[in-house]
């Protein structure tokens, strides 16, 4: 479809987010076509890792913030939009998750990570988590894994704070695998999926459900699903998407 490119490459299936005009960020549409490749890849038994890349000069902005604002002004409702069906997939895929990310990995970019299971990051990446500055909460249970990850603090940091991390940070705090130079970062995940398709596939599917307590990150994307839904329709959040159309920095203090 337009604005991804899904692609079979041997055992492992690419998906890539490809929107250069939007800086890669992620509609509704293109979260559709990610969760039924998600499905596809589940069903597959050929399938055996997924790579997650970004086409052009970036992973991905994030969500579209257009759909957001949508959401605030009521035209949408934020449960009939296809995100749910994308975090619902990447609790519970037993495939291997691999992700190739370089320049900028926002939102959904960066807790789309804590799902993956081998994550390689440009040096000179940059992932930033602007919940909070958008009037928002963390989602797809990012709020227990990101703290799992690297602590709590650094962790709420770039929650409220949205302070970000470099490639060689993630790295070096255990969110990414290795921090490699930009042009690196795509040949070394694609060889680390074509590495798990000559292991034996059940004892891989196995250790990573041993790995991962699935009820637990459902029952939290659930949990975080509802608040972020709230919030995405209040005072706070309008001020925020208004602010980002208009190139300023909100002001919460205009919120009651």
């Amino acid at each position: 479809m337009a604005d991804m490119l899904i692609e079979r490459s041997g055992t492992t299936l690419e998906i890539a987010f490809d929107r250069p005009a939007k800086k890669n960020a992620i509609n509704d549409a293109m979260y559709r076509a990610i969760a039924d490749a998600l499905e596809e890849a589940e069903r597959d038994s050929a399938i055996r890792a997924v790579l997650f890349r970004g086409e052009g000069e970036l992973f991905t902005a994030g969500n579209d913030l257009a759909d957001f604002a949508a959401v605030n002004a009521g035209e949408v409702h934020q449960g009939n939009r296809q995100v749910g069906r994308v975090l619902q997939s990447l609790a519970a895929v037993t495939k291997p998750l691999v992700a190739a990310v370089h320049g900028l990995a926002v939102g959904i970019g960066v807790t789309l990570l804590l799902h993956c299971d081998l994550v390689y990051v440009a040096d000179d990446a940059r992932l930033i988590t602007p919940f909070v500055n958008l009037g928002l909460v963390p989602e797809a249970a990012s709020s227990i894994l990101l703290p799992a990850a690297i602590g709590h603090r650094r962790a709420f940091a770039m929650f409220a704070l949205g302070e970000p991390l470099s490639g060689a940070e993630a790295a070096a705090l255990g969110l990414a695998n290795a921090a490699l130079p930009a042009a690196d970062v795509l040949p070394r995940a694609r060889a680390a999926a074509a590495l798990l398709a000559t292991k034996a596939p059940t004892a891989v599917f196995e250790t990573k459900r041993l790995m991962r307590e699935v009820e637990a990150i459902r029952a939290r994307i659930a949990e975080e699903g509802a608040i972020f839904d709230r919030q995405l329709r209040t005072a706070e959040a309008k001020e925020a998407f208004a602010a980002f159309a208009e190139k300023r920095a909100p002001d919460f203090s205009r919120v009651a």
